[in-house]
């Protein structure tokens, strides 16, 4: 099962202060929603961004479909379908995608350790 790009989405008090503490351990902005209250940061292959009142708690993020740049792949694993691979294994899922859809999607569960893992397809579903 392909999750597609990671990153880790982290609910920062003061998107300033946390974009400053990233920057110096080496990320550099990538995409600037700082008027939306959020941002990505990149250095090398890890990415995070930092949202600003925008959840509770931080989350692991997967990209269906897209690369490590944000950009689109064409060979990936639709979220409907690693919905239903994971269904079947018996995991809880707190929100999912419609199945009769095939535009972009995402699908929510909690690890054991109370940890958030939000699957975010922002592209169609594979041809």
């Amino acid at each position: 099962m392909q999750l597609g790009n990671f990153s880790v989405s982290l609910a920062v008090k003061n998107l300033q202060d946390s974009r400053e503490f990233y920057e110096a351990l080496g990320f550099e902005v990538f995409y600037d929603q700082s008027a939306h209250n959020w941002m990505i940061l990149k250095n090398g292959g890890c990415t995070i961004g930092l949202f600003q009142g925008m959840f509770e708690g931080n989350i692991l993020t997967f990209n269906p479909g897209w690369d490590a740049d944000g950009q689109p792949i064409s060979d990936f694993d639709d979220v409907r379908d690693i919905q239903k691979r994971l269904k079947s294994k018996g995991l809880t899922l707190t929100t999912e995608a419609d199945p009769a859809e095939t535009g972009p999607a995402s699908l929510t569960l909690i690890d054991p350790d109370g940890n958030a893992v939000l699957i975010d397809q922002h592209v169609p579903a594979p041809g």
